[in-house]
């Protein structure tokens, strides 16, 4: 691009496409935004605002899914419990590479982890009475916030900028205290800040949910992806750190979509600890006459639900997952080129002015990886979208995320190639000359 993109095309894009306030935009939003900018423009853009992968599919997966469906396994009703082998192989991956037991009934396949949020937000509001609020950690991925919505459940979120180490005790006891928090949400590492909670406030995290009755929904979509260290060989620490390891009200939930790049196949997993499986709650045997928290997760829940997920999908998940417990699959490594990505888009922020805005772990900065956040002098939210949007950027600003900042998420992983980093420094020039 020579010059930016007019203000006039751009809320004439904005109009047509229904939006009233671009700094409320979604994800899915943000994309079409700019997919008509592009067309205005004739040009390509930079796309920093969609999450998906940037690496191949896992070949395995690939191979697997393959002989299901020859095997004529797309003819046949999965169970909705899971198959066998995938609940098998989920507890050795998560014993593998998090250092937690879990019994693999409590093993479940979804349609990727929204699934598994959205089920689990529906249950865990259901199970005693007065406790009918899901709390969200945040910044954090905007579709899970909207879940409760959609569902009629109420929720509350609070941004952890402020609230790092023992601040987060405080904050997380103002809120459990009150007794109508059913569940709490947040990832790990996080998205979009990338900031990972430390074992600290994990610890933290275990103890309230512990002392107050809260289950904990930990979504580790990024597993394994703090490349501050190596967690790629299976069975041996330093492990992927989780709330697992201080209470067993929590259920964790991975997804094949970034880990094995099978995103295209909705398939992901809800790991329910030993105890909440096998827990009884009185309000749920009113309710549907089976009192288990496994059980109606399952039969209940995921079965007027969707009945199962894919089922040849299944197989592909329980094999790379398989391969990569027992060392034929480095996982990791695959998805380290993220960090690499992140780095040098980082250093091409920098140069044109921006800077982090959640960057740090208490003392330690953040790693690279799949997203990090920037801002850009005093600019509000909507302000910096709409000027970098007109120059050649989609992303999706900080707000939407449930973030008290100001400032955008960058996913670096549609920065496939050298072409692509120089488009992106042709972009931000455009900027700094339009904003000065």
């Amino acid at each position: 691009m020579r010059k930016p993109l007019s203000k006039q095309i751009l809320d004439d894009v904005l109009r047509d496409l229904g939006i009233d306030d671009i700094s409320r935009t979604t994800i899915r939003q943000c994309a079409m935004i700019g997919g008509a900018l592009e067309q205005e423009a004739g040009e390509q853009f930079s796309h920093l605002e969609f999450g998906v992968p940037g690496i191949p599919a896992c070949p395995i997966g690939i191979e697997a899914q393959k002989k299901a469906l020859d095997e004529g396994k797309c003819s046949i009703y999965p169970s909705v419990q899971g198959l066998p082998e995938l609940k098998k192989n989920g507890s050795r991956f998560v014993k593998a590479f998090i250092d937690v037991d879990i019994d693999p009934k409590g093993i479940v396949p979804t349609v990727g982890s929204m699934q598994g949020s959205l089920t689990s937000i529906l249950e865990c509001s259901q199970l005693q009475p007065g406790k009918d609020t899901i709390l969200y950690i945040c910044p954090g991925f905007s579709a899970h916030g909207r879940q409760p919505d959609i569902l009629g459940i109420k929720n509350i979120f609070f941004d952890i900028y402020e609230y790092r180490a023992e601040k987060l005790r405080d904050k997380l006891e103002s809120y459990f205290k009150e007794g109508n928090i059913a569940a709490i949400l947040y990832s790990n590492p996080n998205n979009p800040a990338w900031i990972c909670l430390t074992e600290e406030e994990l610890q933290i995290i275990g103890e309230l949910a512990t002392k107050y009755d809260v289950i904990v929904l930990e979504d580790m979509a990024y597993l394994c992806m703090d490349f501050r260290k190596d967690m790629s060989v299976p069975y041996e620490p330093p492990f992927q750190s989780t709330v697992a390891k201080y209470t067993d009200n929590y259920i964790m939930l991975l997804s094949a979509s970034k880990i094995f790049s099978y995103a295209g196949e909705r398939i992901a997993m809800v790991c329910i600890s030993d105890k909440l499986f096998n827990r009884e709650y009185p309000e749920l045997k009113r309710k549907w006459g089976i009192a288990r928290f496994g059980d109606n997760f399952i039969l209940n829940y995921l079965y007027t639900n969707t009945s199962g997920a894919s089922h040849s999908a299944q197989y592909a998940f329980s094999a790379m997952m398989e391969a990569s417990v027992e060392g034929r699959y480095n996982f990791v490594r695959e998805l380290r080129n993220y960090g690499l990505r992140a780095h040098r888009s980082k250093e091409i922020f920098e140069r044109y002015g921006f800077h982090l805005v959640y960057d740090k772990d208490m003392e330690q900065t953040i790693s690279d990886g799949f997203f990090y956040t920037v801002e850009y002098k005093d600019m509000s939210n909507g302000d910096l979208l709409a000027a970098l949007m007109r120059c050649g950027i989609t992303a999706i600003p900080l707000n939407t995320t449930g973030s008290g900042q100001c400032g955008i998420r960058v996913c670096v992983s549609r920065l496939l190639s050298d072409q692509d980093f120089e488009l992106l420094e042709q972009h931000l020039k455009l900027f700094v000359k339009l904003v000065g």
